[in-house]
């Protein structure tokens, strides 16, 4: 299975590396809610987000480009809230004929906020992944008391979807195997055909995958599986992952501080 692409862990030796995994994942999530709670338009404390990112990006040895071409794909789900230049009332900055909208200052304002919030947040969750292993991150999550079926979920959901798109690319090779193609044309057939082929793809990969979870629920309960995943990580809390979490705290009330002061 060559199927990697999906794995965004980079093996560094770092004090970020190194913190433990329960304390990473607190900070992103408390970077996220940091995000999210600052008033539109404050792009001093946006900008001193971002600047925190990159200090740790530099201290974890991670490529700055690994961490932008990854978090550029928020972009396209964030520009939904295009609509909110257009809804959002206030001082009129240009006007379109068609469609007869107009642009607004506080629009193209909160516009641009949501597009930062969405961009910082998946940059500090491709941080957290890109620092920390997956079994050592659902080994976290339970001892944070998330419930125990909800980590299982994300466990096999992650660990899974590699065999599921290994099993995708198996039937695409075979349906190219298997189809005639004319010389004089470069595509297997017309749009209903490749429709039709694409739901028969699609239904046989359904069936192979249950059938496939048939099986490792057997196995798992031959072998007494309980539930719980394993790891040599002890994880415990030393004095190192204390005071990352307090200087964690200290900046993002001082990104709060700077954010209320701008507005």
């Amino acid at each position: 299975m060559k199927t990697i692409s999906l794995n965004l862990y980079q093996a560094r030796k770092s004090s970020i590396h190194s913190l433990d995994p329960r304390a990473k994942i607190i900070v992103t999530v408390l970077v996220i809610f940091s995000n999210a709670l600052l008033p539109d338009g404050t792009w001093l404390a946006f900008g001193i987000t971002w600047g925190v990112l990159l200090g740790v990006t530099y201290l974890a040895g991670i490529p700055f480009k690994f961490l932008f071409s990854r978090s550029l794909i928020v972009l396209p789900f964030a520009f939904a809230a295009v609509t909110t230049i257009f809804s959002t009332p206030g001082t009129p900055l240009a006007a379109l004929t068609y469609p007869p909208v107009t642009i607004t200052v506080p629009g193209l304002t909160r516009f641009g906020s949501i597009m930062l919030r969405s961009w910082l947040s998946v940059q500090a969750a491709i941080l957290l992944s890109a620092t920390t292993p997956f079994p050592d991150l659902v080994h976290a999550l339970r001892h944070l008391k998330i419930p125990p079926i909800l980590v299982s979920i994300i466990s096999f959901m992650y660990r899974y979807l590699f065999v599921l798109i290994d099993e995708a690319k198996r039937l695409l090779r075979a349906r190219a195997s298997r189809s005639a193609r004319l010389p004089h044309r470069k595509g297997g057939g017309n749009l209903a055909w490749n429709a039709k082929n694409s739901g028969s793809l699609v239904g046989q990969l359904f069936l192979r995958s249950l059938e496939r979870s048939e099986r490792i629920y057997q196995a798992m309960q031959s072998r007494g599986f309980q539930g719980n995943l394993l790891t040599l990580n002890p994880h415990l809390m030393g004095v190192a992952d204390w005071l990352a979490l307090m200087a964690a705290l200290m900046v993002l009330s001082v990104i709060q501080a700077c954010g209320r002061w701008w507005a």
